[in-house]
């Protein structure tokens, strides 16, 4: 039986782990894409019949909400980074 190239491994550990990261970028990106487009342009004339503090919706979610969204999903990715770097066995916290 032939013993593992440890270089092989490691190759396709760090290609996975790549993979998950891109994967995570991609889906919470299409998130903000679609909050800060979708509710800030296509739906601003629905969103409109509905006012939060005097101003409509769609003007919120134009000016603050998707700056909000993007805030929260840095806190989403910094958190599943955290468990994708522990899965893989890059993460800089001591064990």
């Amino acid at each position: 039986m032939e013993p593992k190239n440890p270089k092989l491994d490691a190759a396709a550990n760090a290609q996975a782990y790549w993979r998950e990261n891109v994967k995570l970028l991609g889906v919470l990106l299409a998130i903000w894409f679609a909050v800060s487009f979708g509710a800030g342009i296509l739906f601003v004339d629905t969103l409109n019949a509905v006012q939060i503090g005097g101003f409509k919706l769609g003007f919120w979610f134009a000016q603050q909400g998707s700056i909000i969204v993007f805030v929260i999903l840095i806190f989403v990715y910094a958190a599943r980074m955290r468990v994708i770097e522990k899965r893989f066995g890059v993460s800089e916290e001591a064990e």
